[in-house]
């Protein structure tokens, strides 16, 4: 196992799996985030019509420019809590792994997928 490597994470049921409401949605817009105490961006992102628009911090800047990202599909965690960042407040979790520098690199379906769609 490497150093970035994490262990496996203990064993769950498919219940369990079901908690954690994973879904889709597109990237309307990104702006710097400045103020972040590591550098991030701000994203509003379109889950369709059930979830609506929520937004995200997502330190992303490393791997991704602001042009790149709007149209974009992404996979995050629509349940979690509303999280203040600063003067922020990010409503979804979206999701990564990191490459070989510890960098996130975004998950995202390879085809096009409705907003909203959730991971099963």
């Amino acid at each position: 196992m490497s150093e970035s490597t994490e262990p496996v994470a203990a064993e769950i049921t498919y219940d369990d799996f079901r908690k954690v409401d994973i879904r889709v949605g597109t990237i309307l817009a990104v702006e710097p985030y400045p103020e972040a105490r590591r550098p991030a961006y701000k994203l509003t992102i379109d889950f369709g019509p059930e979830i609506g628009v929520k937004r995200s911090s997502a330190q992303i800047t490393k791997r991704y420019t602001l042009e790149e990202l709007v149209g974009r599909q992404v996979a995050a965690v629509a349940n979690f809590p509303k999280k203040q960042i600063g003067k922020f407040m990010s409503e979804v979790l979206v999701l990564g792994f990191p490459d070989e520098n510890g960098e996130v690199v975004l998950i995202a379906p390879t085809l096009g997928i409705p907003n909203g769609g959730r991971l099963y």
